[in-house]
């Protein structure tokens, strides 16, 4: 996708707070909420999201979604990753 194309369309949607990111390596942290909604593309490398029990690693090319207030893990897979993210309050 392109990421031009992906941040007019967070902007559209409402999605204020609008960043690239990179983070190393790194299991799961605990379960938690935010209060606000995250969006966000993966460029490099891999992210898994759990909520509900449901475990996904999304990769380059691959949007995932976090409502407010949905509990959930985070993980950073092998090689990091680097992404763009978006946050609605």
């Amino acid at each position: 996708m392109d990421t031009q194309a992906f941040e007019a369309g967070l902007k559209a949607d409402g999605y204020s707070e609008i960043e690239r990111k990179r983070y190393e390596p790194r299991p799961a942290n605990g379960e938690h909420g935010h209060h606000f909604s995250v969006r966000g593309l993966i460029l490099d490398g891999a992210f898994v999201v759990t909520k509900e029990g449901v475990e996904r690693t999304f990769r380059p090319g691959e949007i995932f979604e976090v409502g407010a207030d949905t509990m959930h893990f985070e993980a950073v897979g092998p090689n990091g990753v680097e992404l763009i993210v978006g946050r609605k309050y």
